[in-house]
């Protein structure tokens, strides 16, 4: 199913808008946390490598060391006999032959001058003179190791044939010379075990790497679901209440629309009707006296004409509730002032009005809006607030800079208070000042409340009159 923003009402807009603004924050927050975690995840990773490495290359330097030294200590009788002949020292070659490690490892024994002398894993080498030999990337290594052991003995590094495998590998060696014999003696390990190593030590980081980013986007899923979950529920509840709500107000409307009309059905038949019907038989009896040659009954006629007095009177009450024309001709102020004395007589409720001397000429939607508001106010303080005092104040403020004035009708009471809060929430009630709202924002405007239980209430409508205000609301009404 799919839905289309530009359908939605502006609340859901609205409501759509904070949770993208709310969504927002929690992706990009996750997004730098999990670069945080690749990246310290790679350096990681790269301390242990060269960690791993270097406990690797220490134990296989300590490895060598002992081999050679046990390789030394193997002809150190024979050169320690002082005896340089050639017999001599091919016997001590021969002892050295016999010394083997492992599928790869052997020792080596070359004279000074580079000829192999002695090569257990690759016997066609011996007899040959290796001083020039170069490996793959240009390196002489004879030349190196034979220079390392007239230093005294040491490591080098290296590029060997591998005797299991055939190919050019890394290698560590390790050599030491005897000079009185003009020999050089050492051995070696190759290092690409430590690659294959090295290889699946990154491999397992990439996969823990993997793993927590995976982790991480599952809790993130699980958190917009959560999130979407919660708005969808949200968004269902308010949308039920704002139902109830809607279907209240209508059923209001139309039985307060029902009671008007009995009402005035009632006022008219009772009122009107009677005193027309009376005035009607007056006129008639009159007319049939004149009819038969008697004289006009002057009684009768005053008293028809007294009648169309009363009449005329109820109609104009009857039209003033509806719509007091004073509200039209003399403005807002005077109709606020009328309302206010006819409801405190009706009331018994002492009541005030202040009007400021900055209040503009208003248009018919708000001189309309703002009376009703009013009405509405003082309906609902007579029901519920038992309060003894109301004054009610329209007052025009000069407003924020650039924003132009704004209009304030003021009612306030010392009445029981209510929760402005609750009654907000609650479908069952305050249908009164939602309708405050709903006409207050029909011209641009708003309401607050102000109330707590035992303190009383006091609300302020306002209605921007500047640049800020509705097209053609502030506009003076002609006539």
């Amino acid at each position: 199913m799919m839905f289309r923003l530009g359908g939605w009402s502006p609340a859901r807009r609205l409501r759509a808008k904070f949770v993208l603004l709310a969504l927002l924050p929690l992706l990009g927050a996750l997004g730098l946390m999990a670069l945080t975690v690749a990246h310290q995840d790679h350096e990681l990773a790269e301390r242990e490598r060269v960690l791993v490495l270097q406990t690797y290359m220490n134990a296989r330097r300590v490895e060598l060391r002992h081999y050679v030294d046990l390789a030394v200590s193997t002809v150190r009788p024979l050169y320690d006999s002082g005896q340089t002949d050639p017999a001599t020292r091919q016997q001590a070659i021969q002892r050295l032959a016999s010394l083997d490690y492992g599928s790869d490892g052997y020792f080596f024994v070359y004279d000074l001058d580079g000829e192999v002398l002695m090569h257990s894993r690759q016997p066609e080498l011996l007899g040959r003179n290796l001083w020039n030999l170069r490996d793959p990337r240009g390196q002489p290594t004879i030349q190196q190791l034979i220079a390392q052991a007239r230093q005294g003995g040491g490591y080098v590094e290296y590029l060997w044939q591998k005797p299991s495998s055939g190919k050019m590998v890394p290698k560590l060696g390790y050599v030491v010379a005897l000079p009185r014999w003009h020999l050089m003696l050492g051995t070696g390990l190759y290092l690409d075990d430590m690659d294959d190593t090295l290889t699946q030590l990154d491999q397992q980081v990439r996969g823990n790497i993997s793993a927590t980013l995976w982790w991480m986007l599952g809790i993130a899923g699980l958190a917009l679901l959560c999130l979407s979950v919660s708005g969808l529920w949200l968004n269902l509840s308010e949308q039920r209440i704002a139902d109830q709500k809607l279907r209240l107000l209508a059923q209001r409307l139309v039985r307060s629309q029902e009671d008007e009309r009995a009402r005035l059905a009632r006022e008219l038949h009772d009122g009107s009707s009677q005193t027309l019907v009376s005035t009607k038989l007056l006129l008639e009896s009159a007319l049939h006296t004149v009819q038969h040659g008697g004289p006009p009954p002057e009684h009768s006629l005053r008293q028809a004409l007294a009648r169309l007095g009363d009449s005329l009177t109820e109609i104009r009450r009857l039209s003033h509730r509806l719509r007091p024309a004073m509200l039209d001709r003399l403005g807002l102020p005077a109709a606020l002032e009328q309302l206010v004395a006819e409801w405190s007589e009706a009331s018994g409720v002492a009541a005030q009005v202040f009007v400021g001397p900055q209040v503009p000429e208003l248009g018919e939607e708000i001189k309309t809006a703002l009376f009703r508001v009013a009405q509405e106010a003082l309906a609902n303080v007579a029901k519920h607030a038992a309060a003894s005092q109301v004054q009610l104040s329209l007052l025009a403020d000069a407003g924020r800079p650039g924003a132009g004035p704004t209009l304030h009708l003021q009612i306030s009471d010392d009445g029981r208070g209510f929760e402005a809060e609750r009654l907000h929430h609650d479908p069952q009630q305050g249908i009164g000042l939602r309708n405050i709202r709903e006409r207050m924002a029909a011209v641009g405007g708003s309401v607050e409340f102000l109330s707590a239980p035992g303190q009383g209430t006091q609300l302020d409508a306002q209605v921007p009159l500047g640049p800020g205000a509705a097209p053609g609301l502030n506009q003076e009404s002609e006539g």
